[in-house]
């Protein structure tokens, strides 16, 4: 927010540019005007914009495992638990509150090597996270599948992770629909027999 200079607004606006200009488009006088800061002021709270990216990108994978993940590891019915995590990964990407669930998205080139592999990191446990709970609901299910739960995981992500660029609050599909369709969708899909 214009006139404040906590490291959150920094990282809050910076975000916003990052997602309509592009991080490379985006420079720290950009974030600066926009927070009507001085470069000095800013960089006293960041040493780059690499480092802002980072924090960006951490904090977005903070809202994955806080959001989605944590709520979801107590439900006890795997299926369920996979149902729950749909609805939730939908409500981070489609809720519009938080921005750097798009910058992680595109602006993973831009990371230095060492905060590109904590970053990854990450984003592989989230994976396998996923890959488990769909064998899991694999096993449960019985039976031989024509999709691999590893395949299913990535299709899922694509699925969820684009939704940002086409979907629309004022549409015709709300939010909490698209998480119904996209259940649907993606298990009767993935769980189709060989």
């Amino acid at each position: 927010m214009p006139g404040h200079d906590s490291r959150k607004d920094i990282l809050f606006t910076a975000a916003h540019l990052f997602q309509q200009q592009g991080y490379d488009a985006t420079s720290m006088q950009d974030v600066a005007s926009a927070l009507n800061l001085s470069k000095a002021a800013l960089y006293h709270h960041f040493e780059s914009k690499d480092e802002i990216l980072f924090q960006i990108m951490s904090y977005g994978m903070d809202i994955f495992e806080t959001q989605v993940v944590a709520v979801v590891r107590n439900i006890a019915d795997p299926e369920e638990r996979l149902r729950a995590c749909i609805r939730l990964h939908i409500d981070v990407v489609v809720g519009g509150r938080e921005r750097e669930i798009t910058v992680i998205l595109h602006e993973n080139h831009a990371l230095r090597p060492e905060e590109k592999r904590q970053i990854n990191a990450r984003k592989k446990a989230y994976i396998v996270f996923l890959e488990n709970l769909i064998a899991e609901v694999q096993r449960r299910r019985g039976g031989r599948y024509a999709v691999r739960p590893r395949v299913a995981a990535f299709a899922l992500l694509g699925m969820i992770n684009w939704m940002y660029q086409w979907w629309r609050p004022e549409g015709a599909v709300k939010g909490e629909e698209m998480g119904k369709e996209y259940t649907a969708l993606f298990l009767q899909g993935i769980f189709a027999k060989a």
